[in-house]
């Protein structure tokens, strides 16, 4: 009986196993020239403020309401300097303090505002673009009248409501998002009640319906995975609209206690007077932070549509893997040989149609 020789079987190799990926990296990928530096430059924005708003605590020299450090009182509208960078505020309190810490306050105004308008407004359009009926045109009625209203003070007169007033820092940002949702909700309900009611005749549906599925399954298993891509270019493209309302309530009195929390509108409101005097370091830094933390989420809502949407791939210029695909396929079905050159060339000599005569002999017959 021979034994076998360990050495002379072959090692198994094992595939490497595949690192993790990075999330969002194969988007990134995909993008090119024009769009890619846009999503880049509006992903390190976001990065920066969403960053500077977890170390607030640690960053921010002095507190946002602090008017008082070691040597005693900061003073009142002093310009830039090494003891305050950014300057101090009519009311004596540091301008990067301040800007700071309403970058904090616009970071969760935004993600508690764009959550509680996708968790409403997404359910709904799926539900009255599903049912049909005198139900879907009563959500539309409602939803058209909220939408028709100007959203700002539809947004003022939510926040007073809301907070009658007066509030802590966690109810007059909990007031503001709310607020903002009620703006927000009628454009989600909007988009996937008009999707909505384009999948429910797909298919799909259809045998689920068969299968005995329920109702809810087939809205929020089926329908809803299916609806649900155009949701992130809207929640970033509504994120920038919900810091503008967010400062616009501020700038006009109806936003966050100026006690309770640090806001940017509230600072441009302060800072009018100070424009007239010459002193620009109290309103122009607020409104650059402003316009940097819009211009990064529109920067990424932008990118986002255009890599999302296929009609808006080739924005860029350059050819995408699917174009080139279907590129390939094209040619590759052109170079074929159809089936009346294929049977003609395995046909017999016999069976093959002669050749047509010559111009040249018919002209000497005749």
């Amino acid at each position: 009986m021979a034994v076998l020789d360990p050495t002379s079987v072959p090692a198994v190799r094992t595939p490497p196993r595949a690192g993790r990926k990075i999330p969002g990296l194969a988007l990134i990928r995909s993008t090119h020239g024009l769009q890619r530096a846009m999503l880049l430059i509006g992903i390190g924005l976001i990065a920066f403020f969403v960053v500077v708003a977890l170390l607030a605590d640690v960053i921010a020299p002095y507190s946002f309401n602090a008017i008082r450090g070691p040597d005693g009182l900061f003073g009142t509208q002093l310009p830039p300097s090494s003891a305050h960078l950014l300057g101090t505020t009519v009311g004596g309190m540091d301008v990067l303090s301040r800007i700071i810490f309403g970058a904090r306050t616009a970071v969760l105004v935004v993600l508690l505002a764009t959550a509680m308008s996708i968790v409403v407004g997404v359910p709904l359009g799926v539900f009255s673009g599903y049912v049909g009926g005198w139900v879907d045109r009563v959500f539309v009625l409602v939803t058209d009248a909220l939408y028709a209203f100007p959203s700002l003070l539809m947004a003022i007169i939510v926040s007073v409501m809301v907070s009658r007033g007066q509030s802590s820092a966690f109810g007059g940002i909990f007031a503001a998002s709310v607020s903002i949702t009620v703006v927000f909700v009628p454009k989600y309900f909007r988009v996937i009640r008009n999707a909505t009611m384009s999948a429910k005749a797909e298919p799909y549906v259809d045998a689920a319906r068969v299968a005995g599925a329920r109702p809810a399954r087939i809205m929020f298993g089926h329908i809803l995975a299916n609806v649900s891509q155009s949701l992130p270019v809207l929640a970033t493209l509504n994120a920038s609209e919900a810091i503008l309302t967010l400062a616009g309530l501020g700038f006009l009195g109806f936003g966050i206690e100026p006690t309770a929390a640090a806001e940017w509108g509230y600072d441009l409101n302060k800072a009018l007077s100070d424009v007239t005097n010459g002193i620009w370091w109290t309103g122009v830094f607020p409104g650059i932070a402003i316009v940097l933390i819009v211009a990064g989420v529109a920067l990424v809502g932008e990118s986002l549509n255009d890599v999302l949407n296929p009609l808006l791939r080739t924005r860029g210029g350059a050819t995408t893997a699917d174009e080139a695909e279907l590129e390939a396929m094209v040619r590759s079905v052109a170079t074929q040989p159809t089936m009346t050159d294929t049977a003609r060339a395995h046909a017999p000599p016999s069976e093959q149609s002669p050749a047509p005569p010559s111009s040249d002999k018919e002209g000497d017959e005749r």
